[in-house]
């Protein structure tokens, strides 16, 4: 990490400002819908050249925030039209069968908007969740605002982490990546209970062969 970190502090060095608040909300904002996009770099990085005084800390969460936001929510959005058509096709029948979206529609309506919130901090599933979000036809306002919400906190936490760990990159890239590397071993906790409750619910969900 420490060497994508360099390597993008090095890229923007002659770089006009403007290209590098772009580039700042492009990396929050596509993490969204590829999330390999080493997107906190980018914002650590745009933290780095605020403490520098080559861009204005402010606008830099500002810019990664707004992005972050508003391509989750076009996620949303996208998935609320079109995602029961997905889901009506063979291979989407097979992915998830018409009992299991009934409740997974059923659980976003109780506990859409904690899950939401909490899954933002975790690796992948930020970008699934709020897809499924619209899949199920949670509300806008019930999905915008814990978006807006774990969004904030996030990228809060990076930046200040950016400015004030600026001269010490070395401590800076070892909390960020203790910080990722937890993170993702308990994404794959609940990942692989996940698709324990899948598979379980299929089998449940199977009519019974006739003999």
């Amino acid at each position: 990490m420490q060497e994508q970190l360099e390597a993008f502090l090095h890229l923007v060095g002659g770089v006009p400002v403007e290209a590098v608040y772009l580039l700042v909300g492009a990396g929050a904002a596509i993490e969204n819908l590829f999330p390999p996009v080493p997107s906190d770099v980018v914002v650590v990085g745009g933290a780095i050249l605020a403490d520098r005084g080559i861009l204005d800390v402010r606008l830099v969460f500002l810019v990664a925030w707004a992005s972050n936001l508003v391509l989750a929510l076009g996620v949303y959005v996208a998935a609320r039209h079109f995602g029961g058509g997905l889901f009506s096709t063979r291979w989407g029948r097979w992915l998830l069968r018409p009992v299991q979206l009934e409740r997974m529609s059923l659980f976003y309506e109780d506990y859409g908007a904690l899950t939401i919130l909490v899954s933002r901090f975790f690796p992948v599933f930020r970008v699934l969740v709020p897809a499924f979000a619209g899949i199920s036809r949670l509300g806008f306002w019930r999905t915008a605002l814990p978006l807006a919400i774990a969004s904030a906190v996030w990228y809060l936490v990076l930046v200040i982490g950016g400015v004030f760990a600026s001269r010490n990159i070395p401590r800076l890239v070892g909390a960020l990546t203790a910080v990722n590397t937890t993170a993702g071993l308990l994404a794959l906790v609940v990942a692989a209970g996940l698709a324990w409750l899948w598979w379980r619910s299929r089998r449940v969900d199977e009519p019974e062969s006739s003999e």
